[in-house]
């Protein structure tokens, strides 16, 4: 059945400029952080991978709230659950910036996690309340701003850590986060799809949440204790008791499960979120390891401080702004599948000059190229996902997608602190970097299952 509904290109556009706008904010809180994430770990006395809990334990609480708002989204409508969720985000970045611990540091960004849910929800309204055709386009726009807030987050935010310390860091972004919450809420019209009457299997996110967060825990806990010690073992334990708890009870058949299982089934939603698990995996591991092999002291790094280190890293940033808008342009015409090629055989180059660098220009060529590489892989993914499943279960579909994005991210931060906490040297840097090289190979392979959506001859058109 073709859309005939009419679209109000006046306010989608309006709208599409503040989802933009959050988007650059919360990259900008993210990327922040990176370059300091050595200097938190001095401060605070952790180790590389206990300190990749700053980035992990984020990711993690989104995770479990991302299936949770985006259900909630499709029964009472996204803009009441972005209602919830912003103000909850806005106060937890003014709590962080005052950590006075490492550990209240981890409880405040594990809060701050439900910001994850934010993007899910902005995407099923774009997608709803954009035409077709414009579609891949919003989408492609909503990706370049995740490089334009690294590409700001990056040299402003190192400078002001550098300067002042990376407390101030979100203090200088509390106010933007203010405004464009108090915006978003008064402009954003609601989702005229909502499936009232449906209940949540909640034991199913709390289930989720545990299972991830043990997993990470012990990544990152596991060279600190002694990985045979006894906290390991039973974090060990509880991930996976958790992980068969959460199989059982997403077979109740008085909740609807946290998580789609039968759209799972579906081919391009199955390719799609193998895609961005792998995606995020190797995204949050060239991070955490571009942070150490900028700042360790010669002869295991390049001596950088915080400031240099965001100035370095700036190029990943901006070619995944120039990417993004370039892909969304061209992918109505060449189609999602030889984006997605493109963009991981690019990130496979840019980790192979990553592996090879031996200067700290190269090794900021490598950023780049991943970043170029990232870009693309995002704006064919994303679009592979929403041209395949109904505007009714787009909150879920695209929440779900998430989690896949989020588990990746999650245990890939962990694995770069484990690699440079265990090996210690240059050598770390070369497994980190080979590491995400040999997943983001196995994403050309998972692609060739996928049924095209656009360009000229599609294979799949949603009815």
């Amino acid at each position: 059945m073709v859309e005939k509904q009419e679209y109000d290109r006046a306010y989608a556009h309006k709208a599409l400029l503040l989802f933009s706008g959050f988007v650059v904010i919360v990259m900008y809180i993210e990327t922040m952080l990176v370059p300091s994430l050595p200097s938190i770990a001095k401060q605070f006395n952790v180790s590389p991978a206990e300190v990749s809990l700053v980035l992990a334990i984020y990711l993690v609480t989104g995770a479990a709230l991302t299936p949770i708002a985006g259900k909630l989204g499709d029964i009472y409508g996204k803009k009441k659950i972005l209602k919830i969720v912003m103000p909850i985000y806005a106060i937890a970045v003014a709590v962080t910036g005052f950590s006075p611990s490492f550990w209240f540091l981890i409880a405040s960004r594990a809060i701050q996690g439900i910001g994850m849910t934010i993007m899910p929800l902005a995407m099923s309204l774009v997608r709803e309340q954009f035409p077709r055709e414009e579609i891949p386009k919003a989408q492609g726009i909503l990706s370049a701003m995740f490089g334009v807030g690294g590409a700001i987050g990056l040299p402003i935010g190192a400078f002001v850590s550098n300067t002042f310390g990376w407390q101030v860091t979100y203090h200088s972004a509390l106010p933007f986060v203010v405004l464009l919450v108090a915006l978003i809420l008064i402009f954003i019209r609601e989702s005229e799809f909502t499936r009232p009457g449906i209940k949540i299997n909640y034991y199913s996110a709390v289930a989720l949440a545990v299972a991830l967060g043990a997993i990470v825990f012990t990544l990152s806990e596991g060279s600190t204790f002694g990985w045979m010690s006894t906290p390991v073992l039973i974090l060990a334990v509880l991930a996976i008791s958790a992980t068969v708890f959460l199989i059982f009870s997403e077979k109740s058949h008085d909740r609807e499960p946290v998580i789609d299982w039968p759209m799972l089934r579906e081919r391009n939603v199955l390719v799609s979120n193998l895609i961005v698990l792998i995606v995020g995996l190797g995204f949050f591991m060239a991070y955490q390891t571009y942070a150490y092999a900028f700042e360790n002291p010669a002869p295991n790094g390049f001596g950088f401080g915080i400031f240099d280190t965001g100035l370095a890293m700036v190029p990943f940033s901006v070619m995944s702004l120039i990417v993004a808008p370039l892909a969304s342009k061209y992918i109505t015409r060449t189609g999602t599948k030889p984006i997605i090629y493109a963009g991981a055989i690019v990130s496979i180059a840019g980790m192979a000059i990553s592996i090879l660098a031996t200067t700290p220009d190269v090794l900021t060529a490598g950023a780049a190229v991943i970043g170029a590489g990232l870009s693309a892989l995002n704006v064919g993914v994303i679009n592979l996902l929403i041209f395949s499943i109904h505007r009714r279960v787009m909150g879920i579909g695209t929440a779900t997608n998430s989690v896949f994005r989020i588990f990746g991210s999650s245990v890939g931060a962990p694995i770069a602190g484990l690699f440079i906490t265990e090996l210690g040297d240059k050598v770390a840097f070369v497994y980190s970097f080979g590491f995400a090289l040999v997943a983001y190979v196995l994403i050309l392979v998972i692609a060739l299952f996928a049924h095209e959506v656009l360009g000229k001859n599609p294979k799949f058109k949603l009815d």
